[in-house]
């Protein structure tokens, strides 16, 4: 695959009087970044939870703090406490269709049915109304020279919109997604502004396909793959599923996202103002294969962890319930297995994606932005994130 940027693209059709485009710095440290989700992990564990407000906020303020355009950083302007009074109003209005589910739920089971589907079908459309309202709530509590962006437009309008192209994607087992998220990003963008600035979509579902369509047949070969080998030499097959599968699906990942970020980043418009960024699929390769490396060696630490405590505890476990001396070392594995896991998250499927995508980029036009009349427009609350928070899909 080919790592052409879109700056590379388009840099013949500027004119000789356009001016010079801005890059975009990204100042953050690493280990800053690292010792702020670290510290925020175990804050979460002595909250039973409820620290993630904060440690959302807090990640939200460096990595925008840490993103300067035109010499001036971005800001996040939102508080943990919004996030948490956003939490707790969505789920005192989603609380009686989880009661209504228990009730439905242990009736069906007396009954032999199967009550799961329309609730999970439910919420699946439910999660888009919240993940438009939580993307608007982010968008007006982000400012850059101390001006707000802002974004308009309905959550349901965009749900049933999100539902349908979901529909779609489904029938055509995946073909459809570059029309779809082409559909659904100029729905987000044309109702998105900066001051008197207007946003805009320009990216199509046809060049999305024609640059990431290899990538969908790719993978169908790569899932069948171990298949055919297995059935023509008719030996096992799990050991060279799971060896394709490890060096594949990463590479796979990386080589999509990458083709999303350029095609997506390309199609934005905010007035004249447009993007163009170098990101080169080796670039997020490196990143996800170091995240995987980090994510198999705390699976074989915990792994490790777990067989040292029941060897040693193996007299006293057998026949009889394990003893209070060996469930207090399992749950301490379990939690800093699962705490590393989410820090490693953070660190490589945000921090360092937002560093890669940022100090990729150049502005175009960004003197349209520098002096923008404001405009009048409802302040979104919290209720979005709240949402989507409460359906566990809440995104960074």
């Amino acid at each position: 695959m080919s790592d052409i940027s879109f700056a590379d693209e388009h840099v013949a059709a500027r004119s000789p009087s356009e001016a010079a485009p801005v890059p975009v710095l990204f100042t953050g440290d690493n280990g800053a970044f690292r010792r702020l989700v670290t510290r925020g992990a175990l804050l979460e564990l002595v909250t039973a939870g409820f620290y993630r407000f904060w440690l959302a906020t807090n990640m939200r303020r460096h990595l925008w703090s840490s993103t300067v355009i035109g010499g001036d950083a971005l800001e996040y302007v939102g508080t943990a406490r919004e996030l948490l009074f956003g939490f707790f109003f969505a789920l005192a209005i989603l609380a009686p269709v989880y009661i209504a589910y228990i009730v439905v739920g242990i009736e069906a089971e007396r009954q032999k049915a199967f009550a799961s589907l329309p609730l999970g079908l439910f919420f699946a459309a439910f999660g888009q109304f919240a993940i438009y309202r939580a993307r608007r709530y982010r968008l007006n509590r982000s400012a850059w020279r101390g001006l707000r962006f802002g974004m308009g437009g309905s959550g349901l309008a965009y749900m049933f919109r999100a539902i349908g192209w979901g529909l779609l994607i489904a029938l055509t087992l995946g073909l459809a997604l570059p029309w779809a998220e082409a559909a659904l990003e100029r729905y987000k963008m044309r109702n998105t502004y900066y001051g008197a600035l207007e946003g805009g979509f320009v990216g199509r579902g046809g060049d999305f396909f024609k640059r990431a369509g290899w990538i969908w047949f790719t993978a169908l070969i790569l899932l069948l793959s171990p298949y055919v080998i297995g059935a023509v030499f008719r030996g096992p097959i799990w050991i060279l599923a799971g060896v394709i599968y490890v060096i594949g699906a990463p590479a796979l990942f990386a080589a999509f996202k990458a083709e999303q970020w350029r095609w997506w980043l390309h199609g934005l418009r905010l007035g004249g103002v447009r993007l163009e960024t170098r990101l080169t699929m080796s670039a997020l390769l490196g990143n996800y294969f170091a995240f995987f490396g980090v994510l198999i060696g705390v699976l074989i630490a915990a792994a490790i962890a777990f067989g040292i405590i029941v060897a040693m505890n193996r007299s006293a476990m057998v026949g009889t319930t394990p003893p209070i001396g060996a469930l207090i070392p399992i749950g301490l594995a379990y939690v800093a297995t699962f705490l590393s896991i989410g820090v490693a998250s953070r660190i490589f499927l945000m921090q360092r994606v937002w560093k890669l995508v940022a100090s990729s980029l150049v502005v175009h036009g960004l003197a349209e932005a520098e002096d923008v009349a404001t405009r009048a427009s409802v302040t979104p609350s919290a209720i979005g994130e709240g949402f989507a928070d409460s359906l566990d899909v809440v995104g960074f």
